[in-house]
């Protein structure tokens, strides 16, 4: 069906008069019943092998490969997750237990940039010790499974000053090209990380599968370009930096060389070093597409330059800078949500994707230089101005270690992969006859489907940042398959507005055939056989079955209808029980759970106690062997459900029942008294206009913060081996918030309108008695910078504001159950 003429005309006077996404007609003036009509009845063909060799062979024989579709793990495909996560903006003491959380949210791959500058600030003085030491953080990854890609740069970015580059080698000669001198340079950098991760990589054991050469490259000429990359990655080899992988960024209109080196994409839910100082239009990565580079989406949402995307065809489409929130710069403070971040992966995962890479995954603090800070500033010649310590990124895990909303929202997504993500990675990605006319297009419905052999799953995305969509009425997916059409559901359903999710389509469960269901799969377990799928609110759970002879399906809580060769179960109230039983001649029974999306982000699963489990719980996990760690700010929450039953109750906590299919745990730990005392020292100074840059405002200097209001914090000793650490969230209002221990610079905050939450475990690490002192530099109502609408404060006659609303300690409880047999 070809679109309206006068939809596209109105479509076009939007693009080209600037008139806003809100303008377009609101939802209750438009009919969305609609009906979307994908046809896969075409495979692709087969995936075709690269150009070049890839992969690697490691002692004990496993073999890591890639075709030109996907990576492959002894032959079968293969769907990793990666997390960034930069051991040099992390305290040493705590790698191990970040590392742990990260497992726990399903990351299968450490992801790390090795920044120059901040193990050779001074010509000739290397220095790998302490929080610089990348051998000792390879090693606890590889202690637990986890996997490692080193981003060796040695150009980086990651807003570091010069992008990572020492300050004395730009006074020394011309960089990021094949400079005689520079080249001699990055050889011996390449190999002092040679000589730390010696051992390290996949060929010797180790967990080292992926190297990154340079970073965002787009320079060409004589001796730049895909030439000097291919000299860099010479250099790696030379000196020992030998990995399956080798991968370049493939954004930023760079040359990628068409032999060696495995492109990588990334896409942001926003942007700080945007010029904007409002709302950035809707962005292209909440709309299907198979473009890989959201720079080369056009408004039209078609590619701005095809031959780049023709270019990229031959390769997997892997990815490593998926936004896992944003940092906020000085002129720009995006303030992200969990559905931001969450919705985004689902978008991908449609669009094609078959490596997710989160950039950040884990947060953390720039830390002290030998000379200077690390903090990217206009100053040091870059268009931004970054904070000097704080590398939160609102990721999964922040700053300070702290498991924030997106965690849980991003951890289903990996539950799935990590069981569904080998017959994900081979589908190829199929979209509807009529797609979205452009970004400002709110009404047709976004949907794709990934399909192999007339299997497969159909995604659904019904979220925007910062422009709701419309709830989509009666929406029903038609998809041609090679073996027939099917409509999914049978009876047209109503998608809420910020919705998004995966139906399953033709899955085998236990030798039955699930046509569909409108219930998300989130994971599986062997023994017992036990499917675990969650319904997104006010979208209701159907299952259709294909009647197999045999085989009965049972659903006693539920509604079922047989028909015309069908066996249909509706009527599903999400719980924690088992909501389908599937009987088989065998007597293996097979379970089927239906959560509410709650619980989904309250579900882990582990091995532990040399079985496979699934835990329940509203308190943060992680494990450790046979142990879980649980941990709340509420002692009373310290509980978790566990299934299949474990052998024993673990010492410590009690048996308090069970619900649905999980037994129930509690631990007893007693609230301590946590107590924080304020003393303000001192109002601020009124402060002078913000000054600008080249193009958009500086952030204060050292001197300013001189006339900063400030206060005294004091934290009395907790007297409680269950507080595992205690976070300050400071509630406030003003330009920027740092604080201070005893003179020193610990960490700092852009203000964005929330909470700002700070942990003190490194603090007390350093200090056990720390004496902090809170200094906030006022905001003046002219500021010329970006803060959502919702973030702005009120601003007194005087035109601006350095407001402290509240301190208040936050416990975080411990308690550790260990289910060894």
């Amino acid at each position: 069906m070809k679109p309206n003429l006068g939809r596209k005309l109105i479509l076009i006077l939007l693009l080209t008069t600037g008139i806003g996404f809100a303008a377009i007609v609101p939802a209750s003036a438009r009919d969305t019943s609609s009906q979307v009509v994908i046809d896969a009845s075409k495979a692709p063909g087969p995936a075709e092998p690269l150009s070049f060799a890839v992969g690697g062979r490691s002692p004990d024989g496993h073999v890591l490969s890639a075709n030109g579709r996907y990576v492959m793990f002894d032959g079968a495909p293969w769907f990793p997750v990666m997390g960034e996560f930069h051991f040099a903006r992390y305290p040493e003491p705590f790698w191990e237990e970040e590392i742990l959380k990260m497992k726990a949210g399903g990351v299968q791959i450490v992801s790390t940039y090795v920044f120059w500058i901040y193990h050779e600030e001074i010509e000739g003085q290397f220095d790998w010790s302490a929080q610089r030491n990348l051998r000792r953080f390879v090693q606890l990854c590889a202690k637990h499974g986890m996997y490692v890609w080193i981003r060796v740069g040695p150009w980086d970015h990651g807003e570091v000053r010069n992008g990572g580059l020492p300050d004395w080698l730009l006074n020394k000669c011309a960089t990021r090209q094949n400079d005689p001198v520079y080249l001699r340079y990055v050889r011996r950098f390449y190999d002092q990380i040679g000589q730390q991760v010696n051992g390290l990589f996949w060929k010797d054991g180790g967990p080292i599968i992926g190297v990154q050469i340079e970073n965002e490259y787009g320079a060409r000429g004589a001796g730049k370009g895909a030439e000097h990359m291919l000299t860099l990655l010479g250099l790696a080899r030379d000196v020992g930096l030998i990995a399956p992988f080798y991968t370049a960024t493939g954004w930023d209109g760079v040359e990628v060389p068409s032999r060696e080196m495995l492109p990588v994409f990334g896409g942001y839910a926003d942007a700080f070093w945007s010029r904007k100082l409002d709302e950035l239009p809707p962005n292209a990565n909440y709309f299907f597409t198979t473009i890989r580079c959201d720079e080369n989406v056009g408004d039209d949402l078609r590619s701005k330059q095809p031959n780049i995307d023709a270019h990229y065809a031959a390769y997997p489409f892997l990815t490593a800078e998926m936004g896992g929130g944003m940092e906020p710069a000085y002129h720009r403070r995006p303030l992200m949500s969990a559905d931001d971040t969450a919705a985004m992966v689902l978008v991908k995962l449609g669009s094609g994707v078959t490596m997710y890479g989160y950039y950040m995954f884990h947060g953390g603090t720039d830390p002290d230089g030998k000379k200077t800070t690390l903090q990217e500033s206009q100053a040091t010649g870059y268009p931004n101005d970054m904070p000097v310590k704080s590398y939160d990124y609102q990721a999964p895990l922040g700053e300070f270690g702290q498991v924030n909303p997106s965690f849980r929202d991003v951890k289903g997504f990996h539950l799935f992969l990590r069981d569904f993500g080998s017959s994900l990675a081979p589908m190829a990605s199929y979209f509807p006859e009529q797609m979205p006319e452009g970004k400002l297009d709110s009404e047709t419905p976004r949907v794709a489907a990934r399909v192999e052999k007339n299997h497969g799953f159909i995604f659904i995305n019904n979220y925007q940042r910062n422009y709701p969509l419309p709830a989509r009425k009666h929406l029903q997916v038609h998809l041609k398959l090679a073996a027939g059409a099917v409509d999914v559901p049978r009876h047209p359903v109503d998608i809420p507005s910020g919705a998004y999710m995966i139906w399953p389509v033709n899955l085998d469960v236990s030798g039955v055939t699930l046509r569909y269901t409108t219930a998300q799969l989130l994971c599986k377990l062997e023994e017992p056989t036990t499917y675990v799928f969650f319904a997104w609110p006010d979208v209701p759970p159907e299952f259709a079955f294909e009647a197999a002879n045999g085989q009965s399906i049972e659903a006693p809580h539920a509604r079922v209808t047989r028909e015309r060769g069908m066996v249909y179960v509706d009527e599903v109230k999400p719980g924690d029980g088992e909501a389908i039983r599937i009987r088989s001649r065998s007597g293996k029974d097979t379970e089927i759970v239906v959560l509410s999306r709650e619980n989904a982000r309250d579900t882990w699963r582990a091995t532990l106690g040399g079985r496979e489990r699934l835990i329940l719980s509203s308190a943060d996990v992680f494990f450790e062997g046979d142990r879980v760690h649980v941990r709340s700010g509420d002692p009373t929450e310290l509980k978790f459900g566990v299934f299949p039953k474990p052998d024993h109750t673990p010492a410590g906590f009690t048996s308090v029942g069970h619900d649905g299919i999980f037994n129930l745990y509690a631990s007893h730990v007693s609230r301590a008294n946590v107590t924080v005392m304020v003393d303000k020292l001192k109002d601020a100074v009124p402060r002078a206009p913000v000054t600008m840059g080249k193009e958009v405002a500086e952030a204060p200097d050292e001197a300013a913060f001189d006339g900063a209001a400030r206060w005294l914090i004091r934290i009395p000793p907790v007297e409680s081996g269950a507080v595992k650490n205690v976070f300050l969230r400071i509630t406030y209002a003003g330009d920027v918030a740092r604080i201070y221990d005893r003179g020193k610079l610990v960490t700092d905050d852009f203000f964005k309108g929330t909470p700002w939450l700070i942990g003190l475990a490194p603090i007390v690490a350093r200090d056990a008695d720390p004496e902090l002192e809170l200094r906030i530099l006022p905001l003046r109502k002219d500021a010329p910078i970006y803060l959502s609408a919702a973030a702005r404060p009120s601003f007194p006659s005087t035109g601006e504001v350095a407001l402290l609303k509240d301190v208040e300690p936050l416990a975080e409880y411990e308690a550790v159950a260990d289910l060894k047999p």
